[in-house]
């Protein structure tokens, strides 16, 4: 399985995985996280190989749809860039400290369950 897709799916999870049902909601974390087979996937939903691959497939294309749509993900990313930024920035200043904290607060602030 390709790493940059699994990634991606657990990050794509992460930010609406709450918009799933409950099925959907579940074989994400199954496959991608947890490195379960489809015929380990199928066996905890009780369902044939087939069925979790169209799960699979099914839930992969709306969370892109997801993305393309509200870009929260692309958003966090771009966040993220920006944070690394201005700590290397900061490096050597004399206010390089206080930077550092205000950036780990504001990835806090980012990362807290709202």
């Amino acid at each position: 399985m390709e790493i940059v897709k699994t990634v991606r799916m657990g990050l794509l999870h992460d930010f609406y995985g709450p918009l799933l049902n409950p099925k959907q909601r579940s074989c994400i974390p199954l496959y991608y996280e947890a490195d379960l087979s489809l015929a380990e996937t199928a066996e905890k939903f009780g369902s044939s190989r087939q069925a979790v691959y169209d799960l699979l497939k099914r839930t992969e294309k709306i969370l892109e749809e997801y993305e393309s749509k509200l870009g929260l993900l692309k958003k966090y990313e771009e966040r993220q860039k920006r944070y690394t930024m201005i700590l290397e920035a900061a490096k050597g200043t004399s206010k390089e400290e206080e930077i550092r904290a205000l950036v780990a607060e504001l990835e806090r602030i980012e990362t807290a369950d709202v």
